[in-house]
């Protein structure tokens, strides 16, 4: 038996309209294809030039402290070459260390080291010195003219370690008295200060290294000293000058001119996925807006041949959205079959939807009864009308302060049950209805409970579901306060949870009769509690709905002991109320 298919057919406008799209949609891939590969190429190779650029710059700030270095040595040599004692040394080297801020001290250096003299300006030489830092024996005989060490701590001067590099010069000739070697420290904190400030985009930096890979300074100097980060020095000793790029590392070096020193300069190609991200979303966007042009102007031609019945029949819909009452409308004459079709199909919809509207108008009626019932239903009619009854009593025995008091708390505990309508509440204000309730208690059973409330401060504006508090205080009055035979106690904590986790704590405890832990599970299940309250489930139940499944509560109890029920809520700010 041969099987017939179904043949599939299309209008000539979807055909159109689908080949059109298909096309954009081809064409925009591909320019974003192309563009996504330039432009990212593009950004490599700028990045590759800002961070040759920036390296560039620290070495030519280096290079001019360096030349300042040496000049000064240079003049401070020929100045303490015309010293004749140490005396003399320290008055003319004072006035330069306080004109030339970054020279902190000049030191003149026996063969051993030993110091023969030796000034700052400002402060002495501590009388005991444990390690000269400035002074290495090796490195000065080596050098040729001047030589300079690694960025270290002066530790011969009193008042504190500045960071600072020492340049030497043996002289040729002894210098008051038996000098050899003429060093000055000069703080390194200026050329420190500027390679912090230089950064290559979000997250790059640059460090000073000696020709031998080792670190002489770098930003992150504490941590490549405690061993938390790393630079792979190894690696990078070996690249020549200029940038260099490796598993999405840009590396930039440059040599100081005297060849001592190399600028590094790191920055990563991470940061360009960011920016191309960005370039390439808004790339999109104007493609698709190009697209969409491109669409109207076919919908334009379109709607010149075929689309006069759609704008009417849009113009009913239209009509139909701002009156649908009132709305008539017959369809079904067009002369172009697809139109004809959804002619009809709207106006069988539009009877429908006029059908559904009315449905749904009779049934918000219903719905404001049923709200109207369950808002009543949270009020217990019982425990009013025996807040009433006692309120008549102390009128009739003269107690009308005790009567007006009663009033006055059953008023506020009706005015914050109500709200203004708001679920959420601050928790001093669940805590005046709770006292309010308390309170009204407290006169109708006399002397036989007293109660107390501990709650924190700053917890007072957080925000909690209204009647949350009271269901759990009616609970252990009915329950376990009124089959005692002593005086009942209710303890209402609310403090931070000391957990870790961003949660408040609501407890509430009395040394009632108790329940075992069958009981205890079973209030969290059943529909209401006996009292005739909103009740303890539909707390727990409320609670889970609003905050989730980890929210909600928890009872502890014990025979003859009594019982606590602890309430997790999240901390929530007054301010994100509207939030909820």
């Amino acid at each position: 038996m041969r099987i017939k298919r179904r043949k599939i057919s299309l209008s000539l406008s979807a055909l159109s309209i689908l080949s059109i799209t298909a096309a954009c949609v081809v064409a925009v891939s591909v320019c974003i294809a192309i563009f996504s590969a330039v432009y990212s190429t593009a950004l490599l190779n700028d990045a590759k030039l800002s961070s040759g650029q920036a390296v560039g710059q620290i070495a030519l700030a280096v290079n001019n402290n360096l030349d300042s270095m040496r000049q000064k040595l240079e003049f401070i040599e020929e100045t303490v070459a015309d010293c004749s004692d140490s005396e003399d040394f320290c008055n003319k080297i004072s006035v330069i260390t306080r004109m030339q801020k970054d020279i902190y001290a000049v030191t003149v250096y026996g063969e051993n080291g030993d110091i023969i003299a030796a000034t700052n300006g400002d402060t002495s030489l501590k009388k005991q010195i444990y390690k000269d830092l400035s002074f290495d024996k090796s490195l000065f005989e080596s050098a040729e003219g001047f030589t300079i060490s690694s960025p270290h701590v002066q530790t011969v001067f009193e008042g504190g370690y500045p960071w600072v590099i020492t340049f030497a010069a043996k002289s040729d000739t002894p210098v008051l008295g038996n000098g050899v070697y003429i060093a000055i420290d000069y703080e390194f904190s200026e050329i420190a200060k500027y390679i912090d400030n230089v950064g290559i985009g979000r997250h790059g930096y640059c460090f000073i290294t000696d020709g031998d890979g080792n670190v002489i300074y770098h930003p992150q100097q504490q941590l490549l000293f405690s061993g938390i980060k790393r630079e792979n020095t190894d690696f990078i000793k070996e690249l020549s000058d200029g940038v260099h790029f490796d598993k999405n590392v840009i590396y930039a070096l440059t040599t100081t001119q005297d060849g001592l020193w190399r600028v590094v300069g790191l920055s990563f190609t991470d940061e360009l996925a960011v920016e191309r991200k960005t370039q390439i979303i808004f790339s999109i966007a104007m493609s698709f807006l190009f697209c969409g042009i491109i669409a109207l102007i076919v919908l334009r031609i379109y709607s010149k041949i075929v689309n006069a019945p759609v704008r009417s029949l849009i113009k009913a819909m239209k009509s139909f959205e701002n009156q649908a009452e009132n709305f008539r409308y017959t369809g079904g004459n067009e002369s172009v079959a697809e139109l004809s079709i959804i002619s009809s199909t709207f106006e069988h919809m539009a009877k429908t939807i006029q059908s559904l509207v009315e449905r749904v108008h009779r049934e918000e009626k219903e719905l404001r009864k049923t709200e109207l019932k369950a808002l009543q239903a949270q009020i217990n009619p019982h425990f009013l009308y025996n807040t009433l009854d006692s309120i008549q009593w102390m009128c009739e025995q003269g107690k009308t302060k005790d009567a007006a008091e009663m009033v006055r708390a059953l008023a506020r505990l009706f005015r914050i049950s109500i709200s203004r309508g708001r679920e959420l509440i601050t928790i001093k204000e669940e805590l005046q209805h709770a006292e309010n309730y308390l309170i009204i208690q407290s006169y109708r059973y006399l002397s036989q409970f007293s109660y107390s409330i501990d709650a924190s401060d700053e917890l007072m504006d957080c925000l909690c579901n209204k009647i949350t508090i009271q269901p759990l205080i009616e609970n252990a009055i009915y329950h376990g306060i009124d089959r005692m035979v002593d005086e009942g106690e209710i303890k209402i904590t609310i403090n931070s949870a000391e957990d870790g986790s961003n949660d408040i704590l609501i407890t509430v405890s009395d040394n009632g009769v108790g329940m075992t832990k069958e009981q205890c599970s079973k209030i969290l299940s059943k529909d209401r509690s006996d009292s005739g309250g909103i009740g303890v489930k539909n707390v727990n139940d409320r609670l889970k709905i609003y905050f989730g499944e980890k929210y909600g509560l928890s009872i502890n109890s014990e025979l003859d002991v009594g019982t606590t029920v602890t309430v997790r809520i999240p901390k929530i700010d007054k301010e994100a109320q509207n939030e909820f």
